[in-house]
């Protein structure tokens, strides 16, 4: 049987510790992934094991500041959605000695409410005529009187508008102005103007 001197078994502990993180073996591992869908103009805040707080700010990968014994378990949360926004994530454990973990998937869906219309203003409609307006080329409103008016198809926060004149009213041509953008976090636009002459 091979006997090995103290000296020996320290500098074989002492190699291991450098080698695998201690003389137990144990590697420990960074938790992160890849968030997809998030919107531009928001944030969220994620959680591994109710700690270690990581603010995201756009889609992409990320990782946790906080390394985890290997072995041990992971649980990623969200402790604040994006505005507008519901996001989805996946939890796991890092087996022993597997190294970093990167494939948490952090899936955010835009929310659509009620909130997120596109509202706009129709002046110099003749009396008796009505223009008829197009969202993005499908949502459809006809506007018969001066004022404001609502496409009927709310949008997602971070998806775009694009207003159109889809039928100018008899004897007038209509013009859009703020005609396209973004849907913000904050939901409604309430600044197209249509003017017709």
């Amino acid at each position: 049987m091979l006997k090995l001197s103290t000296t020996t078994l320290y500098l074989f502990c002492l190699a291991a510790t450098l080698l695998l993180g201690g003389c137990g073996g144990a590697i420990d591992a960074t938790i992160g992934g890849t968030v997809t869908g998030l919107s531009g103009d928001t944030t969220v805040v994620l959680l591994n094991n109710g700690t270690d707080a990581l603010t995201v700010g756009a889609s992409g990968s990320f990782t946790f500041g906080t390394e985890i014994e290997a072995g041990s378990t992971y649980d990623v949360t969200v402790e604040t959605e994006p505005v507008g926004e519901t996001c989805t994530v996946a939890s796991g454990t890092v087996s022993q000695n597997s190294g970093d973990v990167t494939s948490v998937v952090v899936t955010c869906v835009a929310n659509v409410t009620a909130t997120n219309d596109v509202f706009g203003t129709v002046t110099g409609l003749a009396t008796g005529t009505s223009v008829t307006l197009l969202n993005n080329d499908t949502s459809s409103v006809t506007v018969s009187t001066n004022g404001s008016f609502v496409f009927p198809t709310a949008l997602s926060v971070g998806s775009t508008y694009s207003v159109t004149v889809s039928a100018n009213p008899t004897g007038e041509t209509c013009t859009v102005a703020n005609a396209t953008g973004t849907i913000p976090s904050s939901g409604t636009i309430t600044t197209v103007v249509v003017t017709c002459s």
